[in-house]
């Protein structure tokens, strides 16, 4: 049939199939059936997967990658408060709490509630703290946080955060994990996975721990889940070698060492070529990063090169294991480019039990972080380096406004109201946002859940929370998992303008 005949055929006429064709035959030529329309959506949601999560180089996979929109922050030091502090000792001025002191609590506000360890008989409790005004932004500080003074028009107070989960080592995995059992990726295990490191003879996630003993929930903290585990946290000892069994054997020259780690990678390629498992691929990275942090990582740990002035400044003293020294390695480490720092201070816990109480035991652990925690942001601002890098500090957790009597009386864990702070990184500074009830018992005002929190962090790391995935026995995974908004109030307005849709996207060239 010539091409002029098909054109006017009767057979392919457009009004000839419309009036002659039953609407199954409409829908199905069309390519608009059920199964078409399925498969396309099928087909489009996976393109879209593609599109948005990042491509890992296997062989390199901490190398650099760009993020879905242009980032402000590059970088994230997590101050984390193991334990969780009293918002009520250290942020929230109640003065309706004070005059209520001893008194029974409305009802109303304990109704349908569940704490760890309250019986229900217990009364408010107000604080023998005094509080006083700082900064242009009026924050409220009290005087077991004198350093903080220094910094409140520097970082954002978060004053209404709340989480779901009220005890210990579930609720650090719900505020590092999103989720409160083990086996999810923490997030700078997720961090590392989107934007790899810009190190290359350090890890992409270091962990610093300090305090007389490990937070609960152990490794599983900083654990990458069912991710590949080149993205899982390292962490660092404080005193002697940085990782155990860095230092070359006795008698090994660094040549012969070279040789033996090539001759190991080859014999792992090979393996790796016959059965394709990819924890092959992170064995050889990890013996090779080991190799190069032989040299780079007892350098990053030496504070003797730092002055004398920047020492004072924080607190700290070489060779003196404490937070002070490591909020100094963590401005150290985001300096070599190193992606995600966290750093776990125990133990904030304020039950009112041996070690525990919210006289001496609370004053001595405020003591040890206040001044190092400021001397890090204002360090970092001197050093132009907190422009894209993300402080965050808090534990996770609140405390209740009624006391809880042991040997002392202290108080109980509270998921419904506690206080965080942010600084840098696309974060507008002295704002103060959210706001408690006169009790201190609820949030009335700018409330912000964990999934939040996490949400908002990816976003000032250029990531679209919902499109940062992981796809794990059938299903697409994330962060957030199936909740968070990210709160736009607390943004800088060039954080905005950058989080417009740009040519950055996952799997890009390294930026």
């Amino acid at each position: 049939m010539a091409i002029a005949e098909q054109v006017h055929s009767p057979e392919l006429n457009p009004d000839r199939i419309l009036l002659n064709s039953t609407r199954r035959h409409f829908f199905r030529q069309c390519g608009v059936g059920v199964g078409a329309m399925a498969l396309r959506a099928l087909l489009a949601a996976d393109a879209a997967q593609a599109a948005a999560s990042p491509v890992v180089d296997p062989g390199s996979p901490l190398s650099p990658r760009v993020s879905s929109f242009r980032p402000r922050a590059r970088q994230v030091i997590f101050l984390f408060m193991a334990g969780a502090p009293s918002q009520l000792e250290l942020f929230e001025d109640k003065p309706r709490l004070q005059e209520l002191s001893g008194q029974k609590p409305p009802q109303s506000l304990l109704s349908g509630r569940r704490f760890a360890f309250l019986k229900g008989t217990e009364t408010l409790l107000g604080t023998s703290r005094r509080f006083r005004r700082h900064g242009g932004c009026g924050m409220s500080l009290s005087e077991l946080l004198p350093h903080h003074r220094r910094i409140v028009d520097d970082v954002c107070w978060l004053r209404g955060m709340t989480t779901d989960v009220f005890n210990h080592g579930p609720a650090k995995l719900f505020m590092n994990t999103g989720f409160q059992a083990h086996g999810r990726p923490s997030m700078g295990a997720w961090v590392t996975y989107g934007l790899g490191s810009s190190s290359d003879n350090l890890p992409g996630f270091v962990v610093l721990q300090s305090g007389p003993r490990g937070p609960r929930g152990g490794a599983a903290l900083w654990h990458s889940g069912f991710l590949p585990t080149s993205f899982q946290g390292v962490p660092f000892r404080a005193k002697g070698d940085p990782i155990l069994h860095l230092k070359s054997p006795e008698g090994i020259s660094r040549q012969r060492e070279r040789d033996f780690y090539s001759t190991l990678s080859e014999l792992n390629r090979s393996r790796l070529g016959e059965i394709g498992d990819p924890e092959i691929l992170t064995r050889i990275n990890a013996y090779e990063m080991a190799f190069r942090m032989q040299t780079s990582a007892p350098e990053m740990m030496d504070l003797t090169g730092e002055t004398a002035a920047t020492l004072a400044a924080y607190g700290a003293e070489p060779g003196v294991p404490s937070f002070a020294a490591n909020c100094l390695q963590a401005r150290r480490l985001v300096e070599r480019g190193v992606r995600f720092v966290q750093l776990y201070h125990t133990n904030w816990d304020s039950h009112g039990g041996p070690g525990e109480t919210l006289a001496g035991d609370f004053e001595k652990v405020c003591r040890e972080v206040d001044q190092a925690s400021a001397a890090l942001v204002l360090d970092l601002k001197q050093r132009g380096l907190l422009n894209d890098t993300l402080v965050v500090w808090g534990g996770e957790f609140g405390r209740t406004p009624m006391g809880e009597v042991r040997q002392s009386v202290g108080r109980d864990h509270h998921i419904d109201a506690f206080t965080m702070w942010l600084a840098g990184g696309g974060v507008k500074a002295g704002v103060i946002h959210g706001e408690t009830d006169e009790l201190g018992f609820g949030v009335v005002d700018g409330k912000v859940h964990v999934h939040d929190l996490h949400a908002t962090m990816l976003h000032l790391l250029g990531f679209d929370h919902e499109l940062l995935t992981y796809r794990f026995q059938g299903r697409d995974y994330r962060l957030t998992d199936v909740h968070g908004q990210v709160v736009q109030a607390i943004l800088t307005e060039t954080q905005l303008a950058l989080s417009r849709p740009t040519q950055f996207r996952f799997g890009g060239p390294p930026g």
